[in-house]
């Protein structure tokens, strides 16, 4: 039996992608490899994430383009929710629509209202090859949608329209990262 440890403790911080770079507006593909290398990147996601004071982290955003995310988010029960998840597939975005702030960590310190439904699901498989299903309302289906989006080659940014999308595209252009990523 696999002695399961706090995830992340073992695992190294990576290079976190910012936006602009061409890993994060691609779709990533499916994991075909399961073992040691894919429990590594998976260990190394969670401690990434954690240094980043993140609740999710999509392959992508550390420059792996495959499809896997991470997560530790509460819901709006406060309820923690805490795994990973495989070649995941959104099958369920539904129930009311808000508009929440949203952050990324791959726009560090950047966030804008940004509608998402309030209860979504994800269906994929865990490292080991079986198959899970996540549902989350309120706070952990945002994340949920939101990392969905990310191995499917949107950002946040993407989803922000009118007026929040021209104040967004202008404080990304003051950040010392952004300005190059508007030119792309």
């Amino acid at each position: 039996m696999r002695q399961r440890l706090i995830p992340g403790t073992t695992g190294l911080v990576r290079t976190m992608s910012l936006l602009g770079d061409p890993v994060l507006h691609s779709p990533c593909p499916e994991v075909t490899e399961f073992g040691s290398v894919l429990d590594r990147l998976i260990e190394d996601m969670f401690a990434t994430m954690y240094a980043a004071e993140g609740v999710g982290l999509a392959a992508n955003q550390i420059g792996v383009a495959q499809r896997v995310f991470v997560y530790d988010c509460p819901d709006d029960e406060d309820v923690r929710h805490v795994g990973h998840v495989v070649n995941p597939r959104l099958v369920a975005a539904d129930g009311d629509e808000f508009l929440g702030p949203e952050g990324c960590l791959s726009l560090p310190g950047l966030e804008a209202g940004t509608v998402r439904f309030d209860h979504a699901v994800v269906e994929g498989v865990t490292s080991d090859g079986a198959p899970v299903r996540i549902a989350g309302t309120g706070f952990f289906a945002r994340c949920l949608q939101h990392e969905c989006d990310h191995l499917d080659g949107t950002v946040y940014a993407d989803r922000v329209t009118g007026m929040r999308a021209r104040r967004l595209r202008r404080a990304i252009a003051k950040t010392p990262w952004g300005a190059e990523s508007l030119r792309g």
